[in-house]
C-alpha cells in the first residue's frame, strides 16, 4: 500500500489537478472510483495548514483524507506520514503532479528498493525556455550533489525514514534537511517526471525566483534558522 502525502496552504487552485493527477484517468470528483477500478488500495492525505480558500473542501470531495496540522510543510508533512496506513509513502508538494505511468515505476522500486528512497525527475508546466534550462540544472544538481528537493516528490518505505529520524517539523527545508539525512548511497533516481508548476517563476520572474531559491539554500546550509529563512521565501 501506497500512502501519498500532501501538505497544503491556499492550494485551491492547484488540488484537482495535483489529486486526480496523482492517479492517470481519474477526473475531478471521481478519484475513489478510479482507485477502485485500478484495484489498488492506495490512500491520499492531504494536510492543510490553515487554508481559507476551500482547499479543503476541494481535497475531500476529490476522495482523499483531509487532517489539520500547526503551519508549515514539515509540521504539516509530519503529521501526514504518522496518520498515514501505507508502508510506503510517496511525499508530494500540492502545486506537483505525476504522470500518466508513475504508478508502475514506483510498484518496480517498491518490489527492491526497500533501503533506498526514490525521487521524481523534475520538470515544470511551461513552454518557457528558461524552464528547460531550469530543468537541466536541478538534474545536474542531483546528479553531482545528490540534492533532489521536495517538489520533485520522495518515495521513502516507512521504516527508512524512522531509521533517519523522520521528517523534521521545520517551516522550511524540511525536504533538503530529510534527503541530507539519507545521504547519496540511499537515493536514487526515478525514471518518472513529477510536473510542477511554473506559476511562481512566471510570476516572480525566472532569474529573480531562482536566485531567491538559492539563496534560501544558502542561509540554510551556513546554519541560519529555517524559520528566518521562510520568511524571505514568503
Amino acid at each position: 500500500m501506497l500512502s501519498v502525502v500532501i501538505p497544503v496552504l491556499n492550494a485551491a487552485a492547484a488540488l484537482p489537478g495535483a489529486l486526480p493527477g496523482a492517479l492517470p484517468g481519474a477526473l475531478p470528483g471521481a478519484l475513489p472510483d478510479a482507485l477502485a477500478a485500478s484495484g489498488t488500495t492506495d490512500e491520499f492525505i492531504v494536510v492543510d495548514g490553515g487554508s481559507s480558500d476551500g482547499s479543503r473542501a476541494i481535497a475531500a470531495s476529490l476522495g482523499a483524507r483531509v487532517l489539520m496540522a500547526p503551519r508549515g510543510r514539515g509540521s504539516q508533512m509530519a503529521a501526514g506520514v504518522a496518520a498515514a496506513s501505507g508502508d510506503w509513502l510517496l511525499l508530494l508538494h500540492a502545486d506537483t503532479r505525476m504522470v500518466p505511468g508513475w504508478r508502475d515505476v514506483m510498484e518496480a522500486h517498491m518490489a527492491t528498493q526497500r533501503h533506498r528512497a526514490g525521487y521524481c525527475r523534475f520538470a515544470l508546466d511551461s513552454t518557457d525556455p528558461h524552464a528547460r534550462r531550469l530543468e537541466r540544472m536541478v538534474a545536474w544538481r542531483c546528479r553531482m550533489l545528490a540534492l533532489p528537493y521536495g517538489d520533485q516528490g520522495l518515495l521513502i518505505h516507512r521504516d527508512l525514514l524512522r531509521d533517519v529520524g523522520g521528517v523534521s517539523q521545520l517551516p522550511l527545508m524540511e525536504d533538503v534537511d530529510l534527503v541530507r539525512r539519507l545521504g547519496r548511497r540511499r537515493l536514487v533516481a526515478l525514471d518518472v517526471a513529477a510536473i510542477t508548476s511554473a506559476e511562481k517563476w512566471h510570476r516572480d520572474g525566472w532569474y529573480r525566483r531562482s536566485l531567491r531559491n538559492l539563496l534560501c539554500l544558502t542561509l540554510y546550509f551556513i546554519g541560519i534558522p529555517p524559520r528566518l529563512i521562510a520568511r524571505l521565501y514568503a
